[in-house]
């Protein structure tokens, strides 16, 4: 019988590899969709052939019909009778969501309100307060004066983002970075490098340690429940995590989740973002609708999530996530990110709203004191090249930012 075949991308993504990884190890053929001219470590994979389309960052409708076109060709190839869309980035599950259906290939990933949910934050709060989750105060400001009246109303300090998780500006994705703001001086400066160009949402600021919620919605339910906790940040002053571990989830997490994915209709893998503070109280901040960066922790539990998704989305009567249980205090650290952890420690806070600023020799030792059980980001035995290309990408494209 001719193996389904799936169809991933980007191959940027962080999640990337340790995605093929588990669909190759349940036995589907794997074909991956990159950015034109952009290095990653997939590309150094010997399970999966990496092919070329325009980046959205450059041209939306060009990236767009070059997905389409690289889809049409692989249908024409009719080398296997199932195919499989499966977007594994934010910007990916945008182009999934706006793409004219491709006979013969199903998408596994979110469309109407599910991709709405998974690409427009403010909508994820309003239906995550609705869940039962706790929110901070949050306000969409598309000008100056929005955040003016926000910053008003509300005290110090508040942070800012893009309303969207894929803004668009002219016709291309437009970089928008987050700015924590302790003062009107520091809000004036984020404002000016703003400049109105997309949505923010503009939020109070809460601390605390970073926390997710990991499961897979099928018709009956959420199956396959895990979380984990942040270790430690790269960036202290909020970024992916660098190092986490696992844990389990509370059940009134669980029930406020399940809400959540019941009430947009969700189907396959999720992850919600929440952040505990120091009095213990857990705050919503996010849900991904693709795989998540912390991949590999879920993995070196036995949670294959890549694979169950797939095979949900082929079978919605699949049994694939069943009668599984999660670990607990399992640590998975990203070599690359680790390093850079340290030097976004080095470089210092840039608001005087992070007054609790890690040491630099304390990061030191904590990234060096490595346990044996510890398992390491998108390392496998068979395919040693992508743990090292992983590193260096890392690393150079966080000193070194894409112009993209």
């Amino acid at each position: 019988m001719s193996q389904t075949t799936v169809l991933v991308g980007f191959a940027e993504a962080m999640s990337a590899p340790e995605v093929v990884w588990s669909l190759v190890d349940a036995g589907f053929r794997v074909i991956a969709f990159a950015r034109k001219g952009r290095a990653s470590s997939l590309r150094y994979s010997r399970h999966v052939v990496c092919h070329e389309i325009r980046a959205p960052e450059s041209d939306l409708q060009a990236s767009l019909s070059d997905l389409q076109a690289l889809m049409n060709s692989i249908s024409s190839q009719a080398e296997s009778p199932q195919r499989v869309l499966f977007p594994l980035d934010d910007k990916a599950v945008w182009l999934c969501s706006k793409m004219e259906p491709v006979t013969g290939w199903l998408l596994a990933g979110p469309t109407g309100i599910c991709a709405d949910l998974a690409l427009d934050k403010n909508l994820q709060v309003a239906m995550a307060r609705e869940a039962g989750f706790n929110v901070p105060r949050t306000a969409l400001a598309r000008t100056a004066k929005d955040l003016f009246d926000f910053s008003a109303a509300e005290s110090y300090p508040i942070i800012l983002k893009a309303a969207d998780s894929v803004p668009t500006y002219q016709g291309r994705v437009s970089s928008c970075r987050k700015w924590i703001c302790a003062n009107q001086s520091e809000l004036e400066r984020a404002i000016g490098q703003w400049g109105e160009r997309v949505p923010l949402l503009a939020q109070t600021f809460v601390t605390g340690v970073g926390e997710g919620v990991f499961g897979l919605a099928a018709p009956e339910g959420v199956r396959a429940w895990s979380g984990h906790r942040r270790v430690r940040m790269m960036n202290p002053q909020g970024s992916g995590s660098s190092a986490c571990a696992s844990q389990p989830v509370p059940q009134e997490i669980r029930s406020q989740a399940e809400a959540l994915v019941r009430n947009a209709g969700w189907r396959g893998l999720f992850m919600i973002e929440l952040l505990r503070d120091r009095s213990g109280k857990i705050w919503f901040v996010e849900i991904n609708g693709r795989p998540w960066g912390s991949m590999a922790l879920c993995r070196r539990q036995g949670l294959e999530y890549p694979a169950w998704h797939v095979e949900l989305a082929l079978d919605e009567r699949s049994q694939a996530g069943l009668a599984v249980s999660s670990g607990s205090g399992l640590v998975c650290r990203h070599a690359g990110r680790e390093f850079m952890h340290v030097l976004f420690v080095l470089k210092g806070a840039n608001s005087n709203a992070l007054s609790q600023w890690p040491s630099f020799w304390k990061a030191m030792g904590d990234v060096l004191h490595f346990h044996r059980a510890d398992g390491l980001y998108n390392w496998r035995r068979d395919d040693p090249k992508v743990f090292f290309a992983d590193f260096y990408y890392t690393v150079h494209d966080n000193l070194f930012k894409s112009r993209d």
